[in-house]
């Protein structure tokens, strides 16, 4: 796995905060469980300071005294582990077991007072329980003493240091299985990322056109725009190719008319002048062409119903001699989300080809969210005018580059072809027939 993948950058993550978690996890536990055995330890000491009370004796001299038998063996054996001191309030010794022989006389950090209970631990390797009593006998002698139970701390370290083996290797164990769930599910959570990925590569390769997998929710939005923005460089691609087909055949029959000028130049002087003002005509258009086409503009949202009274009202200066008559239907509010090139040269094609076949009225009608063929588009434009219209059975063959509808109308038989192609490309469709309303031609662009 690589370190700058995501995977290893969440993997990493996420191992150190359950390694942080488990840490702390573990000092909790660890702590608790001692809290917990010193606990256990402190009654037990209780215990026996209730012990050493039942077989206390205070005589009438008031002197206490205890059997030499204890009801716990450990007392008497030294080094056993289990000691017991009895004092005066004064600290002086009264009493102290066998087992206690040689050890120092612990006193309490504080005067207790009657009744009261004190457990410490006055050094690491042994634990204290002083208990303060007052005890009278028959004769009414009273006195005040502390008894104190002390046990070695081996028993409790035992216990800790058992627990803290066995829950480190729990941890470990469970830091382990969740570290490969996590792995898993970063696996499976990451998968939509390595589909569009594969797709994209796929694409590069040639073997797709589009990303057209099923992805996640949150990625359909960004496989969206990439499709869009990978349709729009196709249709830069497809029209340089075809804008330098275009000036490649529009320059070969000026160089083929100077080729024959070029042996008699001075008989020919005007022709060769006028084919080079044609030939720089050609490639000034082609090259403006290709400029307003090639260069990449940020595609952005157009308000539709101001671009097409802004053509509409170019083409009327254009063709000012037929007064036409416009009807534009466009829904309030209604835009497109497109590179306004591509816009101008499908809206301006249609209706520069509208405007040429026309007799005086144009209709533009535009629908928003239309289904067709079982497809959902964004937008259908309805251009219909009241011309000739096109012939039964020719209008795939307009479709074609260079077919033109009527031989003796002036063009050059590209515009429905360009407009064909860059619809396809933007992924819509484009449709023409009669028009039922106005009798010429109906053409209908859906865009997505």
């Amino acid at each position: 796995m690589r370190t700058k993948s995501l995977s290893f950058r969440l993997l990493a993550s996420e191992g150190l905060v359950l390694a942080v978690f488990f840490a702390l996890a573990a000092v909790v536990l660890e702590q608790s469980f001692r809290d917990s055995a010193e606990a256990a330890l402190k009654e037990r000491l209780q215990v026996q300071i209730y012990a050493l009370l039942s077989t206390a004796e205070l005589n009438n001299a008031g002197e206490l005294t205890l059997p030499p038998n204890l009801p716990e063996p450990r007392f008497v054996n030294p080094g056993s582990g289990l000691y017991a001191f009895i004092q005066h309030t004064n600290n002086s010794l009264v009493w102290r077991s066998p087992s206690a022989i040689g050890l120092d006389v612990p006193t309490p950090p504080k005067k207790l007072g009657a009744g009261n209970t004190y457990f410490l631990a006055d050094n690491p390797h042994r634990y204290f329980l002083h208990y303060d009593i007052i005890w009278k006998n028959i004769a009414g002698v009273e006195k005040e003493y502390i008894f104190t139970v002390a046990e070695d701390s081996d028993f409790v370290k035992h216990q800790v240091e058992h627990f803290r083996k066995h829950l480190w290797s729990w941890l470990v164990i469970i830091a382990i299985v969740l570290i490969l769930l996590q792995f898993a599910l970063l696996r499976w959570s990451l998968k939509p990322l390595r589909i569009i990925v594969n797709d994209l590569y796929a694409i590069e390769k040639g073997e797709k056109t589009l990303l057209d997998g099923v992805y996640s929710s949150e990625l359909q939005g960004l496989a969206g725009n990439l499709n869009a923005f990978i349709s729009h460089e196709r249709a830069h691609l497809e029209r340089y190719r075809n804008t330098l087909a275009d000036l490649a055949h529009s320059l070969k029959t000026p160089l083929a008319i100077l080729r024959g000028c070029s042996e008699t130049f001075r008989d020919n002087k005007e022709t060769v002048q006028e084919q080079i003002a044609t030939m720089d005509k050609i490639v000034e258009y082609q090259l403006q062409r290709a400029a307003a086409k090639g260069e990449h503009k940020a595609i952005k949202n157009i308000e539709l119903s101001a671009f097409l009274h802004k053509v509409s009202a170019s083409l009327n200066k254009v063709y000012i001699a037929k007064n036409i008559h416009w009807g534009i239907n466009v829904p309030e509010h209604c835009q497109i989300y497109v590179e306004e090139g591509d816009l101008y040269e499908i809206v301006g094609n249609i209706l520069d080809n509208a405007c040429k076949w026309c007799q005086h009225s144009i209709k533009i009608n535009v629908t928003q969210n239309p289904r067709k063929d079982r497809r959902n588009y964004a937008l259908l434009i309805q251009v219909d005018d009241d011309g000739p219209g096109i012939p039964d059975g020719k209008l795939n063959e307009i479709l074609k580059r260079g077919v033109r509808a009527d031989e003796n109308i002036r063009g050059h038989g590209i515009g429905m072809t360009v407009v064909n192609d860059l619809v396809g490309i933007l992924g819509g469709k484009l449709e023409g027939n009669k028009s039922p309303e106005l009798g010429g031609m109906s053409w209908r662009v859906y865009l997505p």
